[in-house]
């Protein structure tokens, strides 16, 4: 049995037990780095799945067979360097999930089985605190309302009274023609003094453009990137 606590417990030498203790251990963390990114995320099952294997490919492939030989190291780096994905781009906590099991997957081929393990627990802890928090998340109340108002119908300051009553603040960001030019569409940004819109505030507005069309949605939020 090896000790995990020790630097590492392949000691510069592959052999039939490390790799199998190394590949074990590479599987089972895998499965917890997908534990955590199914929390409070959506997600599909093959990129799950994936999560879970990429750890044990990156160390078998990568590490344990290169194995200090530079010659076969340069050739799986120029291997790699020839595969293009061409999926659509993931968001950052699909990258960010694929950099930590890379990572996982590094620390068990080279044998630190015990770091591994520790760095998965602490990420792990970190990144559930996270989630289960406020960090990061938008500004409260903030709602995106868009109001269809007859091209006849002079908008300026129209709707001003009613905003200022039901709003601590708003914005107009956008104005745009639709409907072959006969209508307008005001977008604004509203931060409302409760979480929805009352019923009241709604017939207000459609008394004021004609009983034309008004949505109110959560503001649009820019696609994930790093």
């Amino acid at each position: 049995m090896p000790d995990i606590f020790s630097s590492s417990i392949l000691n510069g030498t592959l052999t039939i037990s490390g790799f199998l203790y190394c590949t074990l251990a590479s599987l089972v963390l895998g499965l917890g780095i997908a534990g955590l990114y199914m929390v409070k995320n959506t997600y599909s099952k093959g990129f799950v799945v994936t999560l879970a294997l990429l750890p044990a490919i990156v160390q078998c492939v990568v590490i344990l067979l290169v194995n200090g030989n530079v010659g076969t190291g340069v050739a799986v780096a120029g291997a790699f360097s020839l595969v293009r994905f061409r999926s659509v781009p993931g968001n950052a906590r699909d990258i960010v999930s694929i950099f930590f099991a890379m990572a996982v997957g590094l620390a068990t081929g080279m044998g630190y089985l015990f770091y591994a393990l520790l760095f998965l627990v602490i990420i792990g802890v970190v990144n559930v605190a996270l989630l289960c928090s406020r960090f990061g998340d938008g500004k409260a109340n903030v709602r995106t309302l868009k109001i269809t108002v007859p091209e006849n119908l002079d908008y300026e300051g129209l709707f001003d009274d009613l905003l200022q009553q039901y709003a601590t603040s708003y914005t107009l960001e956008k104005v745009r023609t639709t409907n072959m030019g006969s209508l307008f569409e005001l977008s604004y940004t509203v931060r409302l003094k409760g979480d929805m819109p009352p019923k009241a505030f709604l017939d207000a507005l459609r008394c004021r453009n004609g009983n034309l069309n008004i949505a109110v949605s959560r503001p649009h939020t820019v696609k994930e990137e790093l």
